[in-house]
């Protein structure tokens, strides 16, 4: 995984494993790998991927288990609010983009239709 300068490490793995739940990658009452794992795996301190699965637990996404490891909830209407939100970021994110790049509203989203019918 490629992590930004512009956002804490622990958010962008919260956001991962958010990302995998929305996507259904990971599902309720799936185990997560152990913190330990995951920090090898992304070559991070393990006490960084302990505060996002702590922050996960907080949100209501993640419930742990002490001793067994840290599980998916089974929560379909905050997936789905989770899932409006991470897709409202995204917008917004464009939007800022496009308008820092000096495109106008119309242009825009001429660029996001025609990307759309070039994906589907």
């Amino acid at each position: 995984m490629y992590f930004n300068d512009h956002q804490p490490i622990y958010i962008q793995i919260m956001d991962l494993i958010k990302f995998r739940i929305i996507r259904g990658e990971l599902k309720p009452g799936d185990k997560l790998p152990a913190v330990r794992e995951i920090a090898g795996d992304l070559k991070v301190n393990p006490n960084t991927v302990q505060r996002s699965y702590s922050d996960l637990e907080r949100e209501g996404i993640l419930l742990s288990q002490r001793g067994v490891g840290s599980f998916v909830v089974d929560n379909k209407e905050l997936f789905d609010r989770l899932k409006e939100e991470m897709a409202k970021d995204i917008v917004q994110s464009f939007v800022e983009d496009m308008n820092n790049l000096g495109f106008p509203r119309d242009k825009s989203i001429t660029l996001i239709k025609e990307s759309w019918v070039n994906n589907d």
